[in-house]
């Protein structure tokens, strides 16, 4: 009867302790975060403390899409999760990451959490002077090329997660560190096809480190600056036309009328040839086309690598028949690198998109933004 008892008391003891267990409660209805511009990912707020982060854009032509919790990490332990029902669970706020990508890092910044980055591949692009630093400092390791990123030194940093870029679904080295019960998450920033879109990416960083707020008060700044600057350069009477781009390979590779470059001409009221193509990417043309096309426009920005009116004039002859050579109206975003010599651009243009237009729209518009100093564009030597 004694050891009935006793064990009657330790089975009553442990249902207790199950009953303590929290559900997650999803058939509750979720707080959906505001996500006004970007169409890649959406966030929703469990009355759990549990973030759901859907990314609906991996990579362009995407037919699967991906789902995220993030659980507070004291909650980990006394709730209970679905785990067929997402690809990953992560607990929250997360002190170590993997990034893969360089727009990756100015989020980081803006959100003091630069210090959460362990590892990243080919850290000879980062432009990022706090980041250089720390890899300098050993503090960020370099995981190798970001197509067959080093999935032993993953493994060994053992991040909280990884921030996956891929152009496909076929990543194996993701599939192996995802073995390692390390959870990859992807984010397609990138993907995005309008300036502000690429921008409000900063909301998909916020959860992991439970700065939702600051995200949103970032992402909030850079809109209305942007905002601003676009009605700005819709008062002035003039639209100068603009070419993008230059030859490689005998292809003249500019953007299509849908794409995000395009978009920022347009925002800085001006007149691009080629805004009627539906692409949102390249547009893959021949000389002769652009030529016909674009021979009398008024400026020319972004020539590809070219820094100077000497090295389009030995490229190729026929560059010197366009207009905007001619006035010395080309800009270019390729002299403005970090101390490694990646590109600014690539980097931090897609987080301050109203950075780039107001570069533009000094360019375009002198008059409206007399003040502004170019930081990513400058005109070629």
């Amino acid at each position: 009867m004694r050891i009935i008892i006793i064990f009657s008391f330790f089975f009553c003891f442990l249902g207790c302790k199950e009953r303590k267990k929290e559900t997650l409660p999803i058939s509750l209805t979720p707080s959906i975060t505001a996500i006004n511009y970007a169409k890649g990912f959406s966030i929703e707020k469990l009355g759990s403390g549990v973030t759901i982060i859907n990314i609906l854009s991996p990579w362009p032509g995407a037919e699967s899409t991906f789902k995220y919790a993030l659980v507070p990490k004291s909650k980990l332990g006394s709730m209970t999760l679905d785990k067929e029902e997402f690809d990953a669970i992560i607990g929250v706020p997360v002190t170590q990451i993997v990034a893969t990508s360089t727009t990756h890092i100015p989020s980081l910044e803006s959100l003091g959490v630069i210090d959460a980055l362990k590892g990243f591949p080919d850290t000879q692009y980062v432009s990022s002077k706090m980041a250089r630093q720390r890899i300098d400092q050993g503090l960020i390791k370099d995981l190798g090329n970001n197509e067959s990123i080093n999935t032993e030194m993953v493994i060994e940093l053992n991040p909280e997660v990884v921030i996956g870029f891929s152009i496909s679904n076929q990543n194996k080295a993701y599939e192996t560190v995802q073995r390692s019960n390390i959870p990859v998450v992807y984010n397609g920033d990138w993907t995005e096809e309008t300036p502000l879109g690429k921008a409000e990416w900063i909301k998909f960083f916020g959860p992991f480190f439970q700065k939702e707020q600051e995200a949103d008060s970032i992402f909030k700044t850079i809109a209305a600056s942007y905002n601003q600057a676009k009605s700005l350069a819709k008062r002035s009477k003039v639209k100068p036309s603009v070419l993008c781009g230059a030859l490689y390979k005998d292809v003249w590779y500019l953007p299509g009328g849908n794409s995000w470059a395009a978009k920022f001409l347009e925002d800085a009221n001006a007149y691009y040839p080629w805004s009627q193509s539906d692409q949102t990417g390249s547009l893959n043309l021949s000389i002769e086309s652009v030529l016909a096309t674009g021979v009398d426009t008024d400026y020319w920005i972004s020539p590809s690598q070219f820094t100077s009116y000497q090295e389009l004039k030995d490229a190729n002859r026929h560059y010197l028949s366009f207009k905007a050579f001619q006035n010395k109206n080309i800009y270019t975003f390729a002299k403005t690198k970090g101390d490694t010599g990646g590109l600014l651009f690539y980097e931090l243009a897609p987080n301050r998109p109203d950075l780039v237009l107001k570069d533009l729209i000094h360019i375009f518009h002198p008059e409206v933004l007399p003040e502004h100093e170019l930081f990513f564009y400058k005109p070629l030597n």
